[in-house]
């Protein structure tokens, strides 16, 4: 009798070509579900449904497909034990050889933004699961393949010798384990979330990663570093597209994330195109232009030192004028959403440059861990999208709409400087940075002697509030037109009646933005 394979998958990369191995190479007959069984019978491939091999019709709206004796027996009978093929027999139930399933994305689907309980919870695999773990369990008598990547090399192993060897078998139940257990945390993270107030956080919290890549180091040469992915399906970074360049080192990521966070502020398709260019996750220069080429031009004028060597990030795909202007200069790394055919070609010229595609520059972590001594720290992320609508005029003196659209560039900017945070803005364009210092009039000096001459009728935003009325002072004193800041200090008349005397402008957002 020929051997039996159960093929049930969400994800059908490979499905196909492996099918095809095991029905016409191998002699398999193979069983197959809902919409898998659907792209195997439209390839042209012999297939039975599961409905027709169990004599039961999938119910619930396919919530029950699988979970039968016949499937589950075939899975979990021990081939060596007469009792157990007793009952086979006595059930008709065929042995089963292969078990391919992946599981419903559910870790995509609360990725997306405002995803509703109720879709959530439809993306909640229940046979899948249960065929996984049965398969592994019985990983002596038969083999369970859980991703893609290992369609190949079963197929190897059946053309070498015949069957899979215990070793691949026993590695490929491991595989399925460690599948389900991250399906289970992330089914069990989102659900305790959501069951929780929104300022809370979950009493337990538990995360692990397959490891990707070895690192050559971490950030500095005696640091071993290695990329870990979170969950079994592509992700984030894991989901990029690298069209060239060397390999990506660990501060390369660490400063990415920091290039995604910011170029997300502009990812929206009402937004004109954008280009951030970091150094150290600090941004050194960030605009926004009528054009991608513009937005970049703008960015690394704002301080073309500090963009040698740079990390930039673009809200548009690369398209040839930016090309260009991008091999101009020594730059680590690029990343945008797309990269079109003549970019492409153009940015060979610079090989080394590694430019990765990020179609999706919004799927970033929902909390962010930092470990300490005997624990770590576990906060959302803060990716509360600004809202003008809600700041607070607290001057006399009111902003002109250009003004608003500025004091919002200029604070969607001063949340992912380092605290204390400063940054001053014109045109849409960081003329002056002040991050990381003890005391936020520092950060201000800093950021205004940057600007120089170009801060006459800028804004200003600052990521913390004022505790005293000195930074407002100095602000005034270099030209600055309008500041924004989150307010909230035991001194705020003091700065507002500053502003007021000084003729500026002055916003309250009522969010704070410290980045430590």
């Amino acid at each position: 009798m020929a051997r039996l394979a159960l093929l049930s998958v969400s994800d059908k990369t490979g499905l196909i070509d492996l099918a095809r191995s095991l029905i016409e190479e191998l002699g398999f007959d193979v069983v197959s579900s809902g919409g898998t069984a659907q792209a195997l019978k439209d390839a042209g491939l012999p297939v039975t449904k599961v409905s027709d091999y169990t004599g039961s019709p999938e119910i619930l709206g396919g919530r029950v497909k699988t979970l039968h004796p016949r499937i589950h027996g075939g899975i979990l009978a021990r081939r060596n034990l007469p009792e157990d093929v007793a009952d086979l027999e006595a059930q008709k139930i065929r042995p089963i050889d292969l078990v391919v399933v992946n599981l419903y994305p559910f870790e995509q689907t609360i990725a997306k933004p405002n995803v509703s309980l109720a879709d959530a919870i439809e993306q909640i695999d229940i046979g899948g699961p249960a065929m996984l773990r049965a398969a592994a369990k019985n990983f002596a008598h038969l083999t369970v393949l859980c991703n893609p990547d290992q369609y190949d090399s079963y197929v190897r192993e059946l053309r070498q010798s015949g069957e899979a060897s215990s070793a691949f078998r026993q590695a490929c139940a491991l595989r399925a384990f460690q599948h389900t257990a991250d399906y289970d945390r992330a089914i069990a993270n989102y659900l305790e979330q959501r069951a929780t107030e929104q300022e809370q956080l979950p009493n337990s919290w538990t995360m692990t990663g397959q490891k990707l890549q070895e690192l050559r180091y971490g950030e500095n040469p005696h640091q071993p570093a290695a990329w870990y992915q979170t969950g079994e399906s592509a992700i984030g970074w894991a989901a990029a597209t690298k069209l060239q360049g060397k390999e990506l080192s660990y501060n390369n990521l660490v400063d990415l994330e920091a290039a995604r966070r910011i170029i997300a502020e502009f990812a929206a398709p009402e937004n004109d195109p954008a280009a951030a260019i970091l150094k150290h996750t600090n941004p050194c220069g960030s605009a926004m232009g009528s054009s991608l080429l513009e937005a970049y031009e703008k960015a690394f004028n704002a301080d073309s030192i500090s963009a040698f060597g740079g990390i930039v990030a673009l809200n548009r795909s690369i398209d040839a004028p930016t090309a260009t202007a991008l091999t101009k200069t020594f730059l680590e790394c690029v990343v945008a959403p797309g990269c079109d055919s003549e970019a492409q070609a153009i940015l060979q010229a610079k090989s080394k440059v590694r430019v990765l595609i990020l179609p999706d520059l919004l799927a970033g972590p929902r909390q962010t861990v930092k470990p300490i001594a005997g624990g770590f720290l576990l906060q959302s992320a803060d990716d509360i999208i600004a809202d003008p609508d809600q700041w607070q005029i607290v001057t006399e003196k009111q902003p002109t709409p250009a003004q608003l659209a500025e004091l919002l560039f200029a604070w969607k900017i001063c949340k992912h400087v380092k605290s204390n945070a400063i940054v001053v803005t014109q045109n849409r364009t960081t003329i002056g940075v002040g991050a990381g210092q003890m005391n936020r009039v520092g950060s201000a000096q800093i950021a205004l002697e940057q600007a120089g001459e170009k801060a006459k009728g800028a804004v200003l935003a600052s990521d913390g509030f004022f505790p005293f009325d000195d930074s407002v002072k100095t602000a005034a004193a270099a030209g600055i037109g309008a500041i924004v800041q989150p307010g909230g200090s035991l001194r705020d008349q003091e700065s507002i009646t500053a502003a007021n005397e000084l003729g500026l402008v002055m916003v309250f957002t009522g969010i704070r933005h410290f980045l430590h």
